[in-house]
C-alpha cells in the first residue's frame, strides 16, 4: 500500500513566522501549501523556498477575511489532495492604533476580529472535511501571550493595557475557539491547541521583537507535529503551558 504523504497548510505564510513554519515543515518532509492573500508575494515566497532546494511546496491563494476566498481555496485543495494533516491558522493583523477599551474605533475592532478570529474559524471549518481524512490531524492556532487574561491581569505595561485591546481580545476569542473545538473533537484523532510564538521581529511588531521568526516557528512546528500522546485543548508558549 502506498504511504500517504504528509500535508500541511499555513495561512499568512509568505513572510515572518508563517514562512519559517513552512520552511521547517518542508525540512520534516511535509508537502506544504503556503497560504497567502497576495499572489505576487506568495509566489515570491515559493520561489525563495525552491531556491533553497525545497520542491514540495505550492501556493494557495486565500484571504482568510473573505469567506468566498476561503471556501474557494478549500475546494481547490480538495481537488489536489485527499486529506490534510496539519492546519496552522497563522494569518493575523495587529490593527490600527490606538485601541483603547474606552474610546477605540469599533471599526478597528471589527477589522481585527475579521482576520484573527472569524477568519480562523472560517478556514478551520472549510478544511475540516479534508482533515477528517487524516490519520493524525493537527490544528495549531497561533495566538499571543497578550490573549491570556491571566497575563494581562499581572502585566504592568501600560502599552499592552491601553494600545492593543482589539488585537488582544481577538486572540482571547481565538483561544476560546481552540478550547471549544478541542472539546468537540476530543474523541477523535484531532489535536487542537493554541500557541504563542513570543515577541518576534516581524512586520506585525515593526521588527522590534527579541527573537527571529525561525526561533518563533519552533513552538508552532512542535504542536503541528504532536504525537498521539500529546495534549489537546491547551495553550502553550516556549516555556510550557500558559493559563487562559
Amino acid at each position: 500500500m502506498k504511504e500517504k504523504r504528509l500535508t500541511a497548510l499555513i495561512t499568512g505564510a509568505n513572510k515572518g513566522i508563517g514562512f519559517s513554519v513552512a520552511e521547517e515543515l518542508l525540512r520534516l518532509g511535509y508537502y506544504v501549501y503556503l497560504g497567502a492573500r497576495d499572489k505576487v508575494k506568495g509566489q515570491a515566497a515559493i520561489n525563495t523556498l525552491k531556491a533553497k532546494g525545497f520542491s514540495k511546496v505550492s501556493l494557495l491563494s486565500i484571504d482568510v477575511a473573505d469567506p468566498v476566498s476561503v471556501w474557494k481555496a478549500a475546494a481547490w485543495l480538495a481537488g489536489k489532495e485527499d486529506h490534510l494533516d496539519v492546519l496552522v491558522n497563522n494569518a493575523a493583523i495587529g490593527g490600527r492604533r490606538p485601541q483603547k477599551a474606552s474610546s477605540g474605533d469599533v471599526a478597528i475592532l471589527k477589522e481585527v476580529f475579521d482576520t484573527n478570529f472569524f477568519g480562523a474559524i472560517e478556514v478551520t471549518r472549510a478544511f475540516l472535511l479534508l482533515m477528517r481524512r487524516s490519520e493524525a490531524p493537527r490544528i495549531v492556532n497561533v495566538s499571543s501571550e497578550l490573549s491570556s487574561l491571566w497575563f494581562q491581569e499581572r502585566d504592568t505595561s501600560s502599552f499592552y493595557a491601553t494600545e492593543l485591546m482589539a488585537y488582544s481580545a481577538s486572540k482571547t476569542a481565538l483561544n476560546s475557539f481552540t478550547l471549544m473545538l478541542a472539546k468537540e473533537l476530543q474523541h477523535t484523532e484531532f489535536k487542537v491547541n493554541s500557541v504563542t510564538p513570543g515577541f518576534t521581529a516581524t512586520d506585525l511588531t515593526d521588527h522590534s521583537g527579541h527573537q527571529t521568526p525561525e526561533e518563533a516557528a519552533r513552538i508552532v512546528v512542535k504542536f503541528a507535529t504532536l504525537s498521539q500522546e500529546g495534549p489537546s485543548g491547551q495553550f502553550f508558549g516556549s516555556k510550557g503551558r500558559i493559563p487562559w
